[in-house]
Parts: C-alpha cells; structure tokens; sequence
C-alpha cells in the first residue's frame, strides 16, 4: 500500500495552495494550516518545535513529507526529528537554512522589520508589497492572482510571528545534518528561479539518495505554476 502524503504550505499560504497537487495525487492528502497562517494564524508560540510536534501529531505512523518554501524548511527539520516515520522526502523550490551567522543574522533583522512593517500597515499592504518581490517575476497572471487572494486572507499578526519565529533568519541551518536522511528524496526546483535551483542543487547532491528536478518554464511557486509535474515527482516517492 502506497504511504499517505503530508504536505507543508509556504509563508503567507494555506493548506489549500496544494489544492492542484492534491487533486493528481488523490487520496491519503493531508495539508494542515501551519502556525500563524490560515486556520492556524492564532496558535503561538510560533518556533521550530512546536511546528514540528504539530505535523508530527497530526501526520500518520509513516508517510511521505513535502514541504514548499518554508514548508520545505520545516519538512527538512520534521524528517530529521522523525527519520524513522518518513519513507521520502519532496523539497520544493526550498533551503537548508543559512549556514553563515552574519548572514543569518541579517536575515533575521529583515524579517523582524517585515514583521512590524505588516503589524504596522496591514495586510493590503503587505500583500501588494510581498508580490512585488523579484522571487515571482514571470509569474502567470492567473497564478499570481491566486497566491495575492490567499496573501489577503492571512492575518497580519499570524504573519509577524511567523517572521520571527519561524524566518530564514531564526531557522537552525541543517546543511551539516542532511547527510542523516537516507531516504528517498526528490528536490525540485523552477527553471526561472535561478537562486532556488543553485540551492536545490546542493541540497540533491548532499542528500544521500536525492535527486533534482528541474520544472521548465516555471519559477518560484512550483505548486501553484506546475501542480501536475509536481504530483508526479511526489508520486514517484509513494
């Protein structure tokens, strides 16, 4: 019997921005609302053990765990507490954190001044802010309109401690650790978003038996921009 699916939503997402993947991959789907977004938005406090005791209680006795963006980030920390309940791993368009402290520590003052500039100006605002980024520059029309509707139903507050909690900058880096998840594992990352697939390079050559996917044509939002190629990749680990 194939293993059931868990997949993790990226900042400013809900569970439902899996909703095309879903839909190829059929049942045994589970796409909870992460910390901070969605009908999760009020659950403090927001860190990395918390969100990971959250998709280990809710998540079956084995399964297989992807995670987009930051829910790539979280999958990464969730597979490496729970090696032993995870049969693959799917990475998408994601990283193992920044291993360099200054680095990081930069980033972790950006998302703190990001958290009080959305507590500060609301969610219209940041949300037209959030979907300026160079990060979605040749988005389809239509997909860029989805991801701006799901941006205008978080709440700001959700948002704000999701930064600080749970931002690149405040995420324990795990490149040093990835060498501990043998399972299967595929990355996948868009040919457009040049960053990602240099990361999603190095993560496929550090995991011991990972692959890379590379998405024509696409960027960023693989889930939203390429859901069939996606739920191909997933399924594949099933």
């Amino acid at each position: 019997m194939a293993s059931p699916f868990v997949l993790l939503h990226g900042f400013t997402q809900t569970g439902r921005s899996w909703d095309g993947v879903r839909r190829d991959l059929g049942d045994g789907v589970l796409a909870p609302d992460l910390r901070g977004h969605g009908a999760a938005a009020a659950r403090r406090p927001i860190d990395t053990a918390h969100l990971v005791a959250d998709v280990l209680e809710a998540a079956p006795d084995r399964f297989v765990l992807a995670g987009y963006s930051m829910g790539g980030r979280l999958a990464l920390h969730v597979a490496l507490a729970a090696p032993e309940r995870v049969a693959a791993l799917g990475l998408v368009s994601t990283t193992a954190g920044l291993p360099d402290p200054a680095e990081r520590a930069a980033r972790r003052a950006a998302d703190d001044a990001l958290a009080g500039d959305v507590e500060r100006d609301g969610i219209d605002a940041f949300a037209e802010r959030w979907g300026a980024l160079p990060l979605w520059a040749g988005q389809p029309e239509a997909v860029r309109a989805v991801a701006h509707a799901e941006r205008l139903r978080q709440d700001p507050a959700g948002l704000a401690a999701s930064l600080r909690g749970f931002g690149t900058g405040a995420m324990v880096p795990v490149w040093d650790r990835l060498g501990e998840l043998t399972m299967p594992a595929v990355v996948l990352a868009g040919a457009r978003d040049a960053k990602f697939r240099a990361i999603g390079e190095r993560l496929a050559a550090a995991l011991p038996d990972g692959r890379l996917v590379v998405v024509d044509g696409a960027g960023h939002a693989l889930a939203l921009e390429a859901p069939a190629t996606v739920a191909a990749a997933l399924g594949a680990l099933a």
